[in-house]
């Protein structure tokens, strides 16, 4: 895991918030990539999804017409710990933390 991909790719305010509400879920469940309310288009969604991807924040498994992500949680912990209750916390303040 980069640290400097991870950083850029939370940079932006839609993929931190994708990782967030992944980060929120207790069980860990994997989400369709379209019911994340993404104030952007379906390419730059596709963009945001990429860049997580990339940085190892996210995995994506296609299936059929559409994907899904999950969060690789354990890894993300044991690399970045405190990361994923940091993005919580902001999120839960509403970008205050």
């Amino acid at each position: 895991m980069d640290l400097g991909k991870v950083f850029r790719a939370l940079a932006d305010d839609s993929r931190r918030r994708v990782v967030a509400e992944l980060a929120a879920d207790p069980e860990d469940r994997e989400r369709a990539c379209g019911s994340f309310d993404l104030p952007v288009k379906k390419a730059a969604r596709t963009h945001h999804f990429r860049v997580l991807r990339e940085a190892g924040l996210i995995v994506q498994r296609d299936h059929g017409n559409g994907s899904a992500v999950s969060l690789p949680r354990q890894d993300i912990e044991r690399r970045l710990p405190g990361l994923l209750e940091l993005l919580s916390e902001e999120s839960e303040s509403g970008g205050r933390a």
